[in-house]
C-alpha cells in the first residue's frame, strides 16, 4: 500500500494525495490489478498529474505481476464502444466470427479471400478487372488487371480536408482540401509530360515532407512513373548512390530545408550528387545553377486535369531503400498493390475512420512516407504535416493539438526526448484515438510516459519493413495494451520463430509466411531469393532479420479480446535501426575506414539493458601512424565523418580501440560477439 508521503513526494498537495490514496487502498482491496488499473487510468490520473505519479500508481497497481514471463502489463483496455465501433468488429460481423483469434487465423487461412474483402472494403478503384481472380507477383489472386493506385487516393468528398499543415515560426494552421490536392496532382503529371517523361521513367524526390512533396508523389505515380525515394538528410554521396540505383531521369528537391530556426541547403547537395535535371521548389525565386535545372513555378502545368495512366498491378511506382549487409542499399520496389497493404493496416489496426487527422513525423525516403501517404488518403483521412521544425519540441506537440491529430505516429527516440525535457506537459491531446511506433525497439516506461499524456490512449507497436508495405506483427484496438508489446501478427500475414539449430522456438529469428500483399518480389541491385529465401528453416518461409520473444497472454479479460504478447529484441544480421532509419554496419564502416589513421572498423548496435532504441557504439583498429591519442577525440572525428557522408541523425554513442576485429574463419566480422562483450 501506498502512503500519503510517497504520492506528495511526487508532487501532489496533501489533499490531492490523501483522495488518491484512499481510492488506491479501496480498489486494491476489492478489485483485480487490470481492473484497478482501468479504473485509475480513467478516473483518477489525467495528464496534468506528473508522470511520476503515473509510473508510482502503475508499478504498486501491478506490484506482483510477472514481467518476466508475460512482459509489461496492460495500461489501456477497449471500451464497449471502441469495440463496437472498430473497423475488425464490423468486418468480423460481417463473417459471423466472434473473437479476434479466430479472426486472424481466418485471415492466414483465406488469404485470396481476405485481401479482395479489404480491396472492396477500401474502395480501390480498378481500371480494368478479370473475370476470376488471378494471382500477382506476390501470390495473392485478386480482380484487379489495370489500376493506377492514385485514383483511389481521391475518393473523400471535394471539400474534405486532405493536407492540414503548419510552419515552424507560424502559428496558423493551413489546409488543403482533396479538390485542391488532386488538382496540384493533376498539374505535376502534366508538368511532366511536357518535359518528356514517359510511363515508366524513375523521377526522384529529394525533398521534405510538405503538401507539394506529396502533389509530387502523388503526380509521378499517376503519370504512370517511380518515385526514387531520397531522405532530405543524406550526404551527396548517399544521394547520389540512390539516384544511380533508382535509374532517375530528373529530381524534386528544394533549395533550403527550415528546420529548428536553421537554413539547410539541399539544392546544393542534389547538384554536389551529380543530380540529373532538378525541378527546384522555393518559396520565394530558386537560384538556379545548371543549365537544364527548372524552377518549380516553370515546371508546373496551368492544367488541372489528367487521366491516369493505367498500370498493370506488378508495374512500379516507388523505388525505395532499406540497407543490406553490404555497403550499397537494398533497391525495393513498390508496385500499385502495395499501398493497399498500407491502407489495410491502417484500416485494420489503427482503426483509421474517414475524418481521422494522422501525423507521423517522416519523409518519404523512409517507407512511414508514402504509408502515411496512402494510410490516409486511401481511408479518406487527414495528413497533419510540421513543415520545417523540429519534433522534439514543445511547438511540435502544440500543432498536435491545434490540427486536433487522432492518430499520432512516433519513434522511441523522440518519445524519450519528450519525456527528458517533459516539454509536452499540460498540453490537450484528447482527441488523440491512438499512437503508433515503429523504427526502433521502445521502452516500458517511455511508452507509459507517451500514453499518459493523451489521458491513456493504445499504443499500436508497429513493426514491419520496406520489403513489407507496412507491419508484419502489430497491435489492434480491439486488445488491451501493454507498453512496448505487440498483441497480433498482422491481419492477413503469419510467422514463425526458430532458434540457431532451425528449431521452433519462443524466442529466435522470425520467418514470415507468404504469400500477402505488399510483400515484396524483386530487387533492383540484389537477388531477390538469396536475400529472402535462401537458408530458411523450411520451404516457404521468408527471412526477416528481427529477433522476436513470444510472452503469456497476461490479460485477464474476456476471451474475445484474448491474444498472445511478443516483445521485438532487434535485429539479429548486421542491420540496425537508428533514428528510426535502418542502416547497415557496412554502410556506416564504409564511410568511417576511409578516416584518415584508421584501419578498420566495425559498428554494432547495442541495445541499453532497459529496453529503447539502439546504440551505435564502433570499434576502431587505428593505423600505427593515428595521431589520435584521446578516445573523445576520435569519437568527434567519427561523427563528423558520419554526419558528412552519411547522415547527420546518426549519433555515435561510444567509441571502442581495439588491437584487432574478431573474425570467422571467412574472414566475416563477428559483430554479435563484439556486442556480447558490451
Amino acid at each position: 500500500m501506498l502512503t500519503v508521503e510517497q504520492i506528495i513526494a511526487c508532487g501532489l498537495d496533501k489533499t490531492e494525495a490523501s483522495k488518491i490514496t484512499e481510492t488506491l487502498d479501496r480498489l486494491l482491496l476489492t478489485q483485480s490489478p487490470t481492473a484497478c488499473w482501468q479504473e485509475i487510468s480513467r478516473h483518477t490520473l489525467t495528464p496534468r498529474h506528473p508522470f511520476a505519479l503515473h509510473q508510482l500508481l502503475y508499478e504498486t497497481v501491478y506490484a506482483d505481476f510477472n514481467r518476466a514471463t508475460h512482459g509489461p502489463p496492460p495500461a489501456w483496455f477497449p471500451t464497449d464502444g471502441d469495440i463496437t465501433e472498430a473497423n475488425i468488429t464490423r468486418m468480423m460481423a460481417e463473417l459471423h466470427i466472434e473473437t479476434y483469434p479466430e479472426f486472424h487465423a481466418w485471415s492466414v487461412a483465406n488469404r485470396d479471400a481476405f485481401w479482395q474483402m479489404m480491396i472492396d472494403r477500401l474502395n480501390i478503384k480498378a481500371i480494368a478487372t478479370t473475370p476470376e481472380p488471378e494471382k500477382d507477383a506476390t501470390g495473392i489472386a485478386t480482380k484487379l488487371a489495370k489500376l493506377n493506385i492514385v485514383e483511389s487516393c481521391f475518393d473523400a468528398p471535394d471539400d474534405a480536408v486532405a493536407i492540414v499543415t503548419q510552419s515552424e515560426n507560424d502559428e496558423h494552421l493551413k489546409t488543403l482540401t482533396y479538390r485542391e490536392l488532386e488538382c496540384l496532382t493533376n498539374r505535376v503529371a502534366n508538368g511532366l509530360v511536357d518535359i518528356g517523361m514517359k510511363q515508366g521513367d524513375a523521377i526522384a524526390i529529394d525533398m521534405p515532407m510538405n503538401a507539394e512533396s506529396i502533389a509530387i508523389y502523388l503526380g509521378i505515380v499517376k503519370a504512370g512513373c517511380v518515385v526514387v525515394g531520397i531522405a532530405d538528410s543524406f550526404a551527396p554521396e548517399e544521394i547520389a548512390t540512390r539516384l544511380r540505383i533508382g535509374n532517375a531521369k530528373a529530381v524534386f528537391t528544394q533549395d533550403y530545408i527550415h528546420r529548428a530556426g536553421k537554413r539547410l541547403p539541399l539544392y546544393e547537395k542534389v547538384v554536389a550528387a551529380n543530380a540529373p535535371k532538378a525541378i527546384v521548389f522555393s518559396e520565394s525565386i530558386a537560384q538556379i545553377r545548371r543549365e537544364g535545372d527548372m524552377r518549380w513555378r516553370d515546371f508546373l502545368s496551368d492544367t488541372d486535369t489528367f487521366n491516369a495512366i493505367s498500370c498493370h498491378p506488378d508495374a512500379h511506382t516507388n523505388i525505395l531503400f532499406s540497407s543490406g549487409t553490404t555497403g550499397e542499399p537494398k533497391a525495393i520496389p513498390w508496385t500499385h498493390t502495395t499501398p493497399i497493404k498500407s491502407a489495410a493496416d491502417a484500416y485494420l489496426h489503427h482503426d483509421i475512420h474517414p475524418g481521422d487527422v494522422l501525423a507521423w513525423y517522416t519523409n518519404l525516403g523512409w517507407m512511414m512516407g508514402p504509408w502515411l501517404i496512402y494510410a490516409s488518403l486511401i481511408n479518406r483521412a487527414t495528413i497533419a504535416l510540421y513543415d520545417g521544425g523540429s519534433p522534439t519540441g514543445r511547438d511540435f506537440g502544440v500543432f498536435v493539438q491545434n490540427a486536433k491529430v487522432s492518430m499520432l505516429g512516433v519513434v522511441p527516440t523522440l518519445v524519450r526526448a519528450w519525456k527528458n525535457t517533459d516539454c509536452m506537459y499540460g498540453l490537450d491531446w484528447h482527441a488523440i484515438r491512438a499512437f503508433s511506433s515503429t523504427g526502433e525497439c521502445s521502452n516500458p516506461e517511455d511508452m507509459l510516459y507517451l500514453m499518459s499524456l493523451a489521458g491513456y490512449k493504445p499504443i499500436i507497436e508497429y513493426c514491419g519493413g520496406t520489403e513489407i508495405g507496412g507491419g508484419y506483427i502489430t497491435g489492434t484496438r480491439v486488445q488491451p495494451a501493454a507498453p512496448s508489446t505487440f498483441t497480433t501478427p498482422a491481419l492477413g500475414v503469419d510467422f514463425r520463430l526458430f532458434n540457431e539449430n532451425a528449431e521452433p522456438t519462443e524466442n529466435g529469428e522470425v520467418f514470415i509466411v507468404p504469400p500477402s500483399l505488399g510483400l515484396s518480389t524483386n530487387l533492383l541491385n540484389a537477388d531477390h531469393n538469396e536475400v529472402y529465401f535462401t537458408g530458411t528453416p523450411q520451404p516457404n518461409l521468408r527471412r526477416h532479420g528481427d529477433a522476436i520473444e513470444r510472452l503469456g497472454n497476461g490479460f485477464d479479460t474476456e476471451p474475445r479480446l484474448s491474444g498472445t504478447k511478443y516483445r521485438v529484441l532487434g535485429r539479429v544480421d548486421d542491420t540496425m535501426n537508428l533514428s528510426g532509419i535502418k542502416v547497415s554496419s557496412a554502410e556506416i564502416e564504409e564511410v568511417l575506414n576511409v578516416v584518415d589513421g584508421i584501419q578498420e572498423t566495425a559498428a554494432v548496435a547495442v541495445s541499453p539493458k532497459d529496453g529503447g532504441p539502439n546504440r551505435l557504439v564502433i570499434y576502431a583498429v587505428l593505423a600505427t601512424s593515428h595521431p589520435v591519442s584521446k578516445k573523445q577525440k576520435l569519437h568527434s572525428i567519427l561523427q563528423t565523418a558520419l554526419s558528412e557522408h552519411l547522415n547527420p541523425l546518426f549519433r555515435i554513442h561510444d567509441v571502442v580501440i581495439v588491437d584487432a576485429l574478431p573474425r570467422t574463419a571467412s574472414n566475416k566480422i563477428m559483430r554479435r560477439l563484439l556486442r556480447n562483450q558490451l
